[in-house]
């Protein structure tokens, strides 16, 4: 599939996803996509102003492939590893 984004005036776009397969109950599911995007949103302007000076736009969409219910803690800690190696990928692509 291919998701085309919308706002083509956004630097940085962010999608969460997490399998039903593994969390059956859309309470978890939802739960797990609401800690996500808390700690994106609070760990993304770094990135943001980055995209932004090097005038660049990027899509991602991070999925949580886990089997249990995290923590806050680790979801925040992992968010800003990838927030951390995105902004790496953009500074070694230019």
């Amino acid at each position: 599939m291919i998701w085309l984004p919308e706002n083509r005036e956004a630097n940085l776009q962010v999608a969460v996803g997490v399998s039903s397969r593994n969390f059956k109950k859309a309470t978890d599911r939802n739960r797990i996509k609401r800690l996500m995007r808390e700690a994106y949103r609070l760990q993304k302007t770094h990135l943001q102003n980055q995209l932004q000076e090097k005038e660049k736009r990027m899509s991602v969409f991070i999925l949580y492939v886990g089997k249990i219910l995290p923590e806050y803690e680790l979801v925040f800690e992992k968010t800003g590893v990838i927030l951390t190696r995105l902004a790496k990928f953009i500074d070694d692509k230019t």
